[in-house]
């Protein structure tokens, strides 16, 4: 299976300014649907309970399920407010961005070079910090949010495929051989990804999930 049903466009000039458009498949456009509302959701529940918890600390979020999987921990934690406000207000920005852009490929919107690698700058971005996160959650804060880890899916899913759409067209430069085989194997590095941060999380609370055999 290759990339072609998902990331099928061509490349138009515009006559005027002499600059090259460049679309994106219907595949793109609704996984950028997709993973930008899913975030935003995640970004929403974790900024009311965030809410909640401001106004009684003692509030317990309803993904608080046991010493582990246990969001309030993460809420309250430094690492939630990185920027000096609650980190999930960011991502209510920038998962709406991610989705009026999806909104805007389903349409039928040409951007320029420039535009396509700014998104890929942005996605690269919040899929670092998503890890940064991901790696405080499990050896300093030692606890998991399941509606973080949503939004570290969704991030690296969005990532991976437009940096995937603009190796394939040429916005990002790379060799013949680079390019077939982000093409024709786009599901190893996010499959790969996903399975590191599973085994993460497996080994660094074995003795717990043992017990629960």
């Amino acid at each position: 299976m290759t990339t072609t049903a998902v990331d099928d466009v061509s490349i138009d000039e515009d006559h005027e300014s002499g600059a090259r458009t460049l679309g994106a498949g219907r595949g793109l456009g609704l996984l950028l649907v997709i993973t930008g509302a899913l975030g935003l959701l995640a970004a929403w529940v974790i900024t009311l309970d965030k809410f909640e918890l401001l106004k009684d600390p003692h509030y317990k979020p309803a993904c608080s399920l046991n010493p582990i999987i246990s969001c309030g921990s993460v809420m309250q934690s430094e690492q939630a407010e990185v920027f000096g406000f609650p980190n999930p207000m960011a991502g209510l920005v920038g998962f709406g961005v991610v989705v009026a852009i999806g909104m805007a490929v389903l349409a039928g919107a040409r951007f320029r070079r420039w535009y396509w690698i700014g998104l890929n700058i942005g996605t690269g971005l919040a899929a670092v910090f998503c890890m940064w996160l991901m790696s405080q959650s499990l050896y300093s804060i030692n606890a998991l949010c399941l509606w973080c880890t949503l939004t570290w899916c969704v991030t690296i899913l969005m990532f991976w495929y437009t940096t995937a759409h603009n190796i394939k067209h040429g916005v990002i430069p790379a060799p013949a051989g680079v390019r077939n085989a982000v093409v024709e194997f786009h599901w190893v590095v996010p499959v790969l990804w996903y399975g590191v941060i599973a085994l993460l999380i497996l080994t660094r609370w074995w003795s717990y999930w043992s017990s629960l055999l």
